[in-house]
């Protein structure tokens, strides 16, 4: 018979078993652990700084900064090892962090981050983000953004430490896989070998990342200097007050920035149909009021977002494409275009139908009176970004300054219906039914909401194109109803919508009309060779927006001493 077994044997095998056990599990973890760590650097090495490039390709490449990063490592010894392994962590967390910002900026703005100026934009954001999506969504979405920057600045370093302690470990393994690699990067860079079109195999985009950001820092600092001196050097400072704008005496004068109102709306062929035809039957609606019109483009400064940039371009005659120079702009006394009307006897304001807050840099405008979410008696209703219809905008624009006798008036008015997201969207009512703005109050839950719309990038689009429709409509119909003979509009957009509207490489252009029902406002701008009608053609003129403001004091006026501004 076989011997029993001694006391406790069956609880020294169990024990055993669960520490073989014990060890494949740890095993494991630490194989998944340095897998993950690699991928992560991987990650950090190679990934785009565009969405649309986010993709497996992007990674089948060598990145050179990490066969440098293993080399460095294999040399030094092991306390420098540790901490430059933590160094390197930390400058791949933040070349991370950078990376995604270039990516949101891409999309939204068209172009990369700026460390240096870009800072500005965070208050803007977190207002946009608040206004389009609810605080509480806003809320957990920053609280989701600090976590991953967090994680990354935190993870990267762990991740690099990890790999390190490997290849110290494995120094011939290490030393013979650089070799090879560094081999094969070697041919890839001379032969400019592609896995993918836009991916070359032998790459060096994480220096090169790092190479573009800092290169810009200088520039930016000599930037500063030249425009500020730029913005000092007008010739229409001078100009006497009896010699500005003689061609308008007499108008009201209404500069209406439309929201996102970009090229891409009156040529995209997913929106120029509407957009067209309401523009069509706009101008021929007009014409039966009085009213005629002639179109054109601007290009605009910015792209995607920060309107601000666009109006401080058309008032002031300065290419504002910048946060630092808009910075600089507004800290100075540029004689701007309103200051143009206001010293040749207008009363000028502005109005800012999404400002809820005071606004400092409203003061270098030095607008007569200014209007905002707070001040214009508005009880309805938010329409996502916007905090009331343009319809109602308009009509207490002509209830607090032109149903009554005055004086006349020069206006900026900067319209939000048509502000990302888009949705939901108001409807034209009587204007007589306006009233305090209750009447909007049922509009918001007839539309869908951003959730639903943003699902889906053709909903996005096609509700963007409804936004624009509803604006210009809204201007058409408020011409129609208030309109008299010594009213002159200038509209305008202020930038092309996001990519997700836009699409890619879309540029910079925006249609801009001036309306006017005395013949004499038109016949002045004869000379530009701009487009019967409020609907700019392809082939339209195209002017920068910073050449606007002197272009239109001239044609209104005299030519100032010094005139090399002009057409």
């Amino acid at each position: 018979m076989r011997e029993p077994a001694p006391p406790g044997a069956w609880t020294h095998r169990g024990d055993a078993r669960r520490s073989r056990w014990g060890a494949r599990l740890r095993a494991a973890a630490s194989a998944v652990a340095t897998v993950l760590a690699c991928l992560l650097v991987w990650f950090a090495l190679l990934a785009p700084t565009e969405i649309g490039r986010l993709g497996p390709g992007a990674f089948v490449r060598i990145p050179l900064e990490g066969l440098l990063v293993v080399l460095l490592v294999l040399v030094l010894p092991a306390g420098t090892q540790r901490i430059t392994a933590v160094a390197v962590g930390l400058a791949l967390g933040l070349l991370s962090i950078v990376k995604i910002l270039d990516m949101g900026f891409l999309a939204a703005l068209g172009r990369p981050f700026d460390p240096v100026v870009d800072w500005g934009y965070v208050g803007s954001a977190v207002d946009l983000l608040v206004d389009s999506v609810g605080r509480p969504a806003a809320v957990v979405s920053l609280v989701a953004a600090g976590a991953l920057g967090v994680a990354l600045v935190v993870l990267l370093p762990l991740s690099v430490l990890r790999l390190t302690r490997i290849v110290d470990r494995h120094t011939a393994t290490s030393v013979g896989a650089v070799t090879a690699l560094g081999m094969v990067w070697a041919v890839g860079a001379v032969s400019g070998v592609r896995i993918v079109s836009d991916a070359p195999l032998a790459s060096t985009s994480a220096a090169g990342l790092v190479y573009d950001h800092v290169r810009r820092i200088p520039d930016e600092l000599r930037d500063r200097q030249a425009f500020a001196k730029a913005s000092v050097d007008d010739p229409f400072r001078g100009v006497r007050a009896e010699e500005l704008l003689t061609g308008l005496r007499g108008k009201d004068v209404l500069v209406v920035f439309v929201e996102s109102y970009g090229r891409v709306a009156v040529q995209d062929p997913v929106f120029s149909a509407r957009v067209g035809s309401t523009l069509d039957a706009g101008t021929s609606r007009l014409r039966v009021a009085g009213f005629s019109s002639r179109s054109a483009f601007l290009t605009s400064p910015t792209y995607g977002a920060a309107s601000w940039l666009a109006h401080a371009t058309l008032q002031s005659g300065l290419w504002v494409d910048t946060q630092q120079r808009y910075d600089v702009l507004v800290a100075g006394d540029r004689f701007t275009l309103g200051d143009a009307f206001k010293r040749a006897g207008w009363r000028t304001v502005g109005d800012v139908p999404s400002n809820r807050e005071d606004w400092p840099q409203g003061e270098f405008y030095d607008f007569d009176t200014l209007y905002d979410a707070r001040n214009v008696g508005y009880v309805g209703p938010e329409f996502g970004y916007a905090t009331m219809p343009d319809q109602y905008t308009l009509a207490a624009f002509h209830r607090l300054e032109l149903a009554h006798p005055h004086p006349p008036v020069m206006a900026e008015i900067d319209l939000a219906s048509s502000h990302a997201p888009w949705t939901p969207l108001p409807r034209l009512v009587d204007w007589s039914l306006v009233g305090d703005g209750t009447v909007f109050d049922p509009m918001p839950a007839q539309g869908p909401s951003t959730d639903v719309v943003w699902r889906d990038p053709e909903r996005v689009r096609t509700a963007y194109g409804r936004s624009i429709e509803y604006t210009l409509d809204a201007l058409i119909s408020f011409v129609e109803t208030y309109g008299d003979p010594d009213l002159v509009l200038v509209v305008l957009g202020d930038h092309q919508p996001a990519a997700i509207v836009s699409g890619d490489a879309a540029g910079h252009d925006v249609p801009i009309a001036v309306i006017a029902r005395d013949p004499a406002v038109l016949d002045r701008i004869d000379g530009w060779g701009w487009q019967a009608g409020m609907r700019p053609g392809p082939d339209a003129p195209v002017w920068p927006m910073d050449t606007f403001r002197d272009r239109f004091l001239t044609a209104y006026g005299p030519r100032p001493p010094s005139s090399a501004s002009g057409p």
